[in-house]
């Protein structure tokens, strides 16, 4: 069963319409823009509206793959982490977008089904103390606020490709 097909009640339904609503303020930024659009450096940062898809996307994978099977799961850092955030060869903003619907859908699965109170340990990194460990549901709200910050980022760039701006 889908979660589509289930009906969630109580905190599981509340953390999938808060993350959903971030989704979609993220793929409200970028709906209308040419992929030349999408890949422009319209600010004095690398970022563009696509490569932010395309980081959003590759991030909640990552951690949808820690909720599963935690640090050991995730994908290792590539040697050009720019690369993460720009548009690169053939890639297109629907292809993108597509991409994370798809990991969206995953994601949206997991919050479904898994315990929220299990945890892993969280991968060695600075910014995490050592030995720390988050459980899905921790993963959950990092995520909203990941996709918050970046859908506030798109708003940035995307006022000034051409004006239009999704928030405020």
């Amino acid at each position: 069963m889908t979660t589509s097909e289930r009906v969630l009640t109580g905190e599981r339904a509340s953390l999938l319409a808060i993350l959903g609503r971030q989704r979609d303020m993220l793929r409200r930024t970028v709906r209308g823009l040419t992929d030349e659009q999408a890949a422009t450096r319209s600010t004095v940062s690398a970022l563009c509206l696509g490569g932010l898809v395309k980081h959003v996307a590759a991030i909640e994978d990552g951690w949808a793959r820690f909720m599963v099977g935690g640090a050991e799961a995730m994908p290792g850092q590539t040697d050009d982490w720019q690369a993460g955030f720009r548009m690169i060869g053939d890639e297109t903003l629907a292809g993108l977008l597509d991409r994370y619907a798809q990991v969206a859908a995953r994601t949206d699965e997991l919050v479904s089904t898994l315990d929220l109170d299990a945890a892993h340990l969280l991968p060695a990194a600075p910014w995490f103390e050592p030995g720390a460990s988050w459980s899905v549901r921790q993963v959950v709200l990092h995520l909203v606020a990941e996709i918050s910050q970046h859908a506030g980022h798109a708003d940035i760039l995307r006022e000034s490709i051409d004006g239009a701006r999704s928030m405020g």
